[in-house]
């Protein structure tokens, strides 16, 4: 009796590489990304793209009052001119990274990761500083790693605590928290408190989702609210800006014009361009441009631009509800976390219920380096998020970690 075994056929994924006789041409590439990619949160990312547009159109004619001087007088839509041009480079970058497989945009998240490590550690030696912070490097054009690394420390944390997987024993809690610690004194030297605040939100989101303790997440908890008490105490930036906001601040600061130019247009705003208060706002296309929002097209509007954001984070996390993938799970909650807690503490800071954190508000402030990053955020969320289809999931996913209590490690 013959001992030759039967032969079977090799099928290779899409994701496993191409070889002599596998060949995937872009037109079919397109295919399988639009067949995989997750169209109602490519929707709504459009839309709050689209509405940044008109936000940014509005708040131009201020932005241009405020900075043009006697030598150089801007244009009233010069950033509105400038915005378009950013907003269709980081739609680029956004769809261009969406098409990559989910190892691929791993790979990009860590090596970005990496790159960006080093040029935040660059920062407080060669970077210029504006309005009192040191956050910008110049290379020709104005680069700021922090927010470059905000999508690539949500992949890297979700790559180191998915190992876990593999070997429990492996410290990769540790390893986590000691990328924070480091990430964390870096944007303190800057300083950039706020930004430092939504890293180790980012952090604990992906913590608590692997699986760790109660009782460790708590004492990690414990560590932070310390580390917070700290920076009040030794750093100028930080306790200026939490006793400028616990004492109600001083009339006419720009946290108080936020909120006044916020709730000047009521319910339904002044209309395009017809905004007053907007003229005294400063940053008014970038940190405080929800104000223009709501003085310009009324808080109706504004109500919009919060269930926007809440649909995006609501559509993620509902679509990782069932993903097999812990690395998928991770990075997609890291990812959205970053947008959301981004966007949550720029309203509230324009809505003077919270101190002022210098940061964008995602997908619809004028920016170059933030434009960029966030496109880049965005294309790897579109990535990790894809799925075939046909694919039948039988696995919880998501619902299994939320109903995970104890630390398996």
């Amino acid at each position: 009796m013959s001992s030759a075994k039967p032969y079977i056929p090799h099928q290779r994924s899409r994701n496993a590489g191409s070889g002599p006789n596998f060949r995937i041409n872009w037109r079919d590439g397109l295919r399988i990304w639009w067949r995989e990619v997750d169209k109602m949160l490519l929707a709504l990312i459009l839309a709050l793209m689209a509405v940044g547009t008109a936000a940014v159109a509005a708040a131009s004619p201020a932005s241009a009052a405020r900075l043009s001087t006697a030598d150089v007088q801007l244009s009233e839509f010069y950033f509105f001119k400038q915005h378009i041009v950013w907003q269709t480079l980081g739609l680029g970058v956004m769809l261009g990274i969406s098409i990559l497989s989910r190892e691929r945009a791993r790979q990009l998240g860590i090596v970005l990761a990496s790159v960006m490590l080093i040029l935040l550690a660059l920062v407080p030696l060669i970077g210029f500083e504006v309005n009192g912070a040191k956050r910008w490097i110049d290379f020709g054009f104005s680069l700021q790693p922090s927010e470059f690394l905000k999508p690539a420390f949500a992949v890297l944390l979700a790559w180191i605590l998915s190992l876990r997987l593999r070997d429990p024993d492996l410290p990769v809690l540790a390893f986590a928290t000691a990328i924070l610690g480091l990430v964390a004194m870096l944007m303190m030297l800057q300083p950039n408190l706020g930004g430092t605040l939504l890293f180790a939100g980012i952090w604990f989101v992906l913590v608590l989702l692997s699986g760790v303790s109660v009782q460790r997440l708590s004492m990690l908890v414990g560590a932070g609210i310390a580390g917070l008490t700290a920076a009040y105490f030794l750093y100028d930036n930080a306790r200026h800006r939490i006793d400028s906001f616990l004492g109600g601040g001083t009339a006419f600061d720009q946290v108080d014009l936020a909120e006044r130019t916020l709730l000047a247009g009521g319910w339904t705003g002044s209309g395009l361009w017809l905004g007053i208060r907007k003229m005294n706002l400063p940053e008014a296309h970038t940190d405080y441009i929800f104000s223009v929002i709501g003085e310009e097209f009324g808080l109706i509007a504004c109500a919009l631009v919060v269930a926007l954001y809440l649909a995006i984070v609501l559509r993620v996390l509902m679509r990782l509800v069932d993903e097999e993938n812990l690395f998928a799970v991770l990075a997609g909650s890291g990812l959205v976390a970053a947008i959301g807690g981004q966007a949550f503490i720029n309203i509230l800071v324009n809505l003077q219920m919270f101190p002022s954190k210098g940061m964008t508000l995602p997908l619809i402030s004028y920016g170059g380096s933030s434009t960029i990053a966030m496109g880049i955020t965005v294309g790897l969320l579109l990535a990790i998020t894809r799925r075939n289809p046909f694919l039948k999931r039988e696995t919880p996913g998501l619902k299994a970690l939320l109903e995970r209590k104890e630390d398996p490690a």
